[in-house]
């Protein structure tokens, strides 16, 4: 018998909801339960995502948030045929290891993606290395994201990048307002290849950098790669899988 943990955001049209489900089903403690169950947007899913990543389960979500990339159309409170039913598909994190102003060592994950964001008035001025080779020596910008397969649709899409199938064993990197040079526009890399960003100049250009919802302030540099050693397990229904919406948004930018 499937146990289930149920985690539901903070919302009003949740109150309901939760009533009906805490008598309908038992709410098991995170680590006895088989699948855990999130009601509510993709970045409340992305936050117990991590929240939970330490127990190794599946988690399923339904979408009571705005778009809900991340998460299947909330249809019926039937959860037993809505998690039989589902099917797995497994991503993995950006790992960014980054270093501040006065020397801190900060360790993030990322599954949508990692932005570094110009903090001041000032655009920012950095330095991007992949590899051992130099992507671009110098761009001012008021920032760069790298981005995930399942996070190209969030937002690297909407800062011009590319969209990447969910097994194109690729990531974006993507720049946010390039002033110099104007017309970069990013590259693909694969997902194996350790990224570098460098901030150039300290102390009159403040960077920070967010991995999701995660930020870390006055940035000197940073490393980020796919950390193929953690896998998220995400169930998605029959024909709303993750690959299929992603398929969808392709379509749309054509």
């Amino acid at each position: 018998m499937k146990k289930y943990h149920f985690v539901f955001d903070n919302l009003k049209k949740n109150i309901i909801i939760k009533r009906i489900l805490s008598k309908k089903y038992k709410n098991y403690p995170p680590h006895l339960s088989n699948v855990i169950i999130v009601l509510g947007g993709d970045g409340f899913m992305l936050q117990n995502l991590k929240k939970y990543q330490k127990y190794n389960k599946p988690f399923y979500g339904l979408n009571r948030g705005t778009y809900g990339f991340l998460m299947n159309k909330y249809k019926n409170l039937d959860v037993h045929n809505l998690i039989n039913r589902a099917k797995p598909t497994l991503i993995s994190p950006l790992q960014m290891r980054a270093l501040t102003k006065t020397g801190k060592i900060c360790k993030v994950i990322a599954i949508n993606e990692v932005s570094l964001l110009r903090q001041t008035r000032q655009t920012s001025l950095l330095q991007i290395e992949y590899g051992k080779k130099i992507l671009i020596k110098k761009l001012f910008c008021d920032g760069v994201l790298v981005s995930t397969p399942a996070g190209s649709t969030a937002y690297n899409l909407s800062a011009g990048g590319p969209i990447l199938s969910l097994n194109s064993k690729k990531i974006a990197v993507t720049p946010i307002s390039p002033f110099r040079p104007r017309r970069w526009k990013g590259k693909v890399l694969h997902e194996s290849t350790l990224i570098k960003i460098k901030n150039l100049n300290i102390d009159k250009r403040s960077v920070s950098a967010v991995a999701d919802n995660v930020e870390i302030r006055n940035i000197k540099k940073v490393s980020i790669k796919i950390n193929r050693k953690i896998k998220f397990k995400l169930l998605y229904d029959k024909n709303i899988s993750l690959n299929k919406k992603i398929s969808f948004e392709k379509r749309m930018k054509q």
